[in-house]
């Protein structure tokens, strides 16, 4: 059996240590991001600061008159795929991005548009993009914003006009079908710095800077080995292949470690740190039958922004064996420890452990779980987990928890030095787990792989029996010193937005269930919400415009678990929306979904379904979900499809006319047989959930 650790929730005020540490300490994150809070009242980069706090020191807005505010005007993002942008402010103007990479510049006093800019992203990318064809925000410097669009180009736009400065291809050769760019850019040092995902089709991470002002490329960083028959890049490369099994013939199948999200920088130690991602494939064994850490998966990396040049790293999944990726938000702080003052990173990632890392030298300090785990019992004196072994069987289904889809996902984290507590969306998704024995490699596409058929790699079955632990989300509040929770909000579902801490001692997250709260920082009372017509999924801003204090956030259900499920009752098309104290502006209108009823009335044969049901899972599954069963999210439940669609399947299969809105083209992929088995599994499904009359 497996064990589980348990999270202990705290209640109560903000002990008198806190205040002190506040008193002592509270500026710490705020002079690592002095730029951004010289700036005053704007919101000029991705987490606020370098430091990726995402704290405002906007104070207008308090628990005393959070119940005042009101909207001061919505904007459309023209958007019905997921939102998950933060929005910049500067100088008056908010660049904020949609699916698809479309940056929108808006007048902040009018919600007006300035200017859009549509990279045109070619339609065909969407099949590469596990995700959605979300995008979570630019860059700005001097004068341009950058955005990196889906299909892997990096390009410089005038702030002022949306015009297009310069562009890169960002991609190598061999990442061309496999890459994406979900994430936003990050300027340091007057280098744009970019990363990419897609470990799951085979890829090889790395992360390149470029200069702000040509495009040049600066240097590149790779995560994982190559070709160990091949001269290794530096020694951090020579270093990490020692800890893969060659064997396993791992570059072949990429090794994957994508650098897809989180990237921060301390000016005073020159250092900039990234999170890295998860292997490729996800199985451990099918990729270093030997064993071994393989570095740099699951990693915070700490490189030289001038040169790339690799400094230490910390590991927090060694062999990492169930997508737990280390790409969750990075935030530089300064905590006293032990009576001595320390420079750390806080970090809470997919595996279910709060982490605190001396930042100067990747030292470990120390982890504890901040929900329900059983695939470790914690960590060691050295930072290496201690795991349960159970976790790793291969012979069976295994529900380890956290699941593939994080205790924390990239919905992005703050932290307040006035309170001393970090603020973060966790979850659970249930999902069970079993080594995939029929997978013989990368290029492999066998009926019940899931995903295989658009590419995918996992070397895992998924959901091979049925999960048993409920799914959930919550809002947690967690003190990084004493490593415990303070307080929690509990919600309906999964999947909730990113937070923002401001110095008004408030906190404000958008749901799921499709609503913008705001809570006390202190102690989680909840202070004011509104409706927002969508699940939120970004995180809000803040800034002050001619003396008022505002605040924004992107809204649009989407995101890898928001395509096929959902946690409420709308579906209303991506919109920014802005609140002050005081605001009367009309909501826009708010579209409840349209499910309709289970498809019938279209012959099938029953002996195809369990056929059909392997071709499902291997081509279909993680976009549209199970038939009948999940709700739909932003892409149709194909259960609730009209018969006439069902029906005509391989009119939309086969370069059907939603390939011009990012459906793969299945044409030399499927064949007529098997869309007609899908067919079967999709309407036996349909009928097994019908209610009977």
């Amino acid at each position: 059996m497996l064990t589980t650790v348990s999270a202990r929730p705290r209640d109560g005020a903000i002990p008198a240590r806190k205040r002190m540490q506040q008193a002592v300490f509270g500026l710490g994150c705020l002079v690592l991001g002095s730029t951004a809070f010289a700036a005053g009242g704007e919101w000029r980069s991705h987490g606020y600061d370098d430091a990726g706090t995402r704290f405002s020191p906007l104070t207008q807005i308090t628990p005393d008159n959070a119940k005042e505010l009101g909207l001061a005007w919505s904007y459309d993002l023209h958007s019905s795929r997921g939102v998950e942008a933060t929005p910049l402010v500067v100088d008056g103007v908010m660049y904020v991005t949609a699916a698809w990479s479309i940056v929108h510049a808006i007048d902040v006093r009018t919600g007006k548009k300035r200017w859009e800019y549509d990279p045109k992203v070619p339609p065909e990318a969407g099949r590469k993009a596990c995700c959605d064809a979300v995008n979570r925000g630019v860059a700005y410097h001097e004068g341009m914003v950058y955005v990196a669009s889906l299909d892997g180009r990096l390009i410089a736009l005038d702030a002022g006009t949306g015009q297009k400065r310069w562009e890169q291809d960002t991609l190598e050769a061999a990442a061309k079908d496999a890459a994406t760019i979900t994430g936003a850019p990050r300027v340091f040092k007057g280098k744009v710095i970019i990363g990419n995902g897609g470990s799951e089709l085979g890829l090889r991470g790395y992360i390149t800077a470029y200069d702000a002002k040509t495009g040049k490329q600066a240097w590149r960083f790779y995560t994982v080995p190559g070709d160990p028959s091949k001269p290794f890049e530096n020694a951090a490369m020579e270093m990490a292949a020692k800890t893969w099994d060659p064997s396993g013939k791992y570059w072949e199948a990429g090794g994957g470690g994508t650098v897809w999200n989180s990237m921060v920088y301390d000016p005073e130690l020159d250092l900039m740190y990234i999170g890295v991602g998860n292997g490729a494939p996800w199985a451990h064994l099918a990729r270093s039958p030997g064993g071994g850490d393989n570095l740099f998966l699951s990693s915070i990396v700490a490189l030289r922004p001038d040169t790339g040049e690799y400094v230490w790293h910390y590991q927090e999944t060694p062999g990492d064996n169930w997508d737990y990726t280390a790409t969750q938000d990075i935030i530089l702080t300064d905590l006293e420890l032990d009576g001595k003052k320390r420079k750390v990173l806080l970090h809470a990632p997919k595996n279910g452990f709060f982490f605190v890392v001396d930042r100067t030298n990747g030292e470990f300090i120390s982890a504890k779980n901040f929900v329900d785990v059983n695939w470790a019992t914690g960590y060691d004196k050295a930072g290496r987990p201690i795991e349960n072994p159970e976790a790793r069987r291969t012979d069976k289904p295994v529900e380890v928890i956290p699941s593939v889809f994080g205790a924390h996902n990239w919905h992005s984290m703050s932290y307040s030095p006035q309170t001393g507590l970090a603020y973060f969306p966790a979850q659970y998704v249930p999902v069970t787990l079993q080594d995939d024995k029929s997978w013989s490699g990368p290029r492999d596409n066998k009926p019940g792989q899931p995903m295989s058929g658009v590419g995918w790699n996992t070397a895992k079955l998924v959901n091979a029996e049925a999960p048993k632990a409920p799914a959930y989300g919550r809002l947690l509040a967690w003190d990084p010193v004493a490593q415990k929770e303070v307080w929690r909000q509990e919600y309906v579902s999964p999947w909730n937005g990113g937070t923002l801490a401001t110095a008004g001692n408030v906190v404000f997250q958008g749901t799921a269930d499709a609503r913008f709260i705001a809570y006390d920082a202190r102690d989680g009372k909840k202070l004011w919400d509104t409706a927002t017509g969508s699940g939120v999924i970004a995180a809000p801003i803040t800034y002050e415009v001619d003396g008022e204090q505002y605040v924004s956030v992107a809204v649009g259900w989407g995101g890898v678990y928001g395509q096929y499920t959902r946690g409420s009752d709308f579906k209303s098309p991506g919109t920014v929306y802005t609140f002050k104290l005081g605001g009367t502006a009309p909501m826009p209108e708010q579209v409840a979904y349209q499910l309709g009823n289970l498809v019938q009335g279209v012959p099938y044969d029953p002996a195809d379904v369990a056929e059909g049901t392997l071709l499902y899972v291997s081509n279909c599954v993680f976009c549209h979900g199970v038939p009948g069963v999940d709700k739909g999210g932003n892409l149709p439940n194909l259960g609730y499809s009209p018969a006439a669609v069902i029906g005509n399947l391989e009119t939309y299969v086969f370069n059907g006319p939603l390939v011009s809105r990012g459906m793969p083209d299945f044409t030399g992929k499927l064949t007529s047989d098997d869309v007609r088995k899908i067919r079967a599994f999709i309407l036996g499904t349909a009928d097994a959930v019908r209610p009977k009359q």
